[in-house]
């Protein structure tokens, strides 16, 4: 079943396993949720729900989204984000979704809007190199370097590095897995590093990978020049 909410990015930490390995972890603080608005096939032309995350006062919001909000019976939202789920049919306006909506052992995609870098030169928006400082170098040493042909094509193409606007723009991270949830506080605890700063907005749904366990059989190939291949039986053994 498809599962998502939206939620704040409250800092990272780490959580020690059964086995006392160190999990670093990031702390998302995730819902309440109301669902605010729902889509229909015969109204919308497909199926969806809008969910809203944090009050906010009525000042804050413009006229037709304080319109919106109170149509929908619910108090004023500051995000408000739709979701396509297989399960929408089944949601009301006004339901509640929570952060037990999510169980450790889930995997999830965390979406949200990366730190702001400002204006950056080629070497840190994309990893480029820098020129070399011995005699005629000149004082280009952190510059892009050429650009492009002469009089053919004229122009340059398009994907070409260069200086600019770094961060600030929508990053997924996927499959990352949830390794503990707890309802009371609506904290899930995600393993790794997700987009953000501190206090920042981020979505969190179902994975859309579908990871499948590994079986005995996982790693024989089916090439007949390598040993697993000839042998199956004694790669599935070894395996074990």
């Amino acid at each position: 079943m498809e599962k998502a909410i939206i939620g704040k990015k409250v800092g990272m930490t780490q959580i020690f396993d059964e086995a006392g390995k160190v999990i670093p972890v990031t702390v998302i603080e995730a819902g309440p949720c109301v669902v605010t608005q729902k889509k229909t096939v015969e109204k919308d032309g497909y199926t969806a729900v809008q969910l809203g995350f944090e009050d906010v006062p009525e000042r804050k919001l413009t006229k037709p989204e304080l319109g919106h909000l109170k149509k929908a019976g619910v108090s004023p939202k500051k995000v408000l984000k739709e979701f396509t789920l297989n399960n929408a049919e089944t949601m009301n306006i006004g339901d509640e979704v929570k952060a037990d909506t999510f169980a450790a052992g889930d995997r999830v995609d965390v979406t949200g809007i990366s730190k702001g870098k400002g204006y950056a030169g080629v070497i840190k928006r994309h990893g480029a190199h820098r020129l070399k400082e011995s005699h005629g170098t000149g004082p280009v040493h952190r510059h892009a370097g050429s650009m492009s042909a002469n009089s053919d094509p004229s122009r340059i193409f398009k994907g070409k590095i260069g200086a600019g606007q770094m961060g600030n723009e929508q990053v997924t991270v996927l499959n990352l897995d949830v390794v503990k949830v707890d309802p009371e506080l609506n904290l899930i605890a995600v393993c790794g590093a997700i987009p953000g700063p501190k206090g920042g907005i981020v979505c969190l749904r179902s994975s859309v990978i579908n990871v499948k366990e590994k079986g005995a059989a996982a790693d024989i190939s089916k090439n007949p020049q390598k040993a697993s291949g000839r042998n199956p039986q004694k790669a599935s053994a070894r395996n074990k």
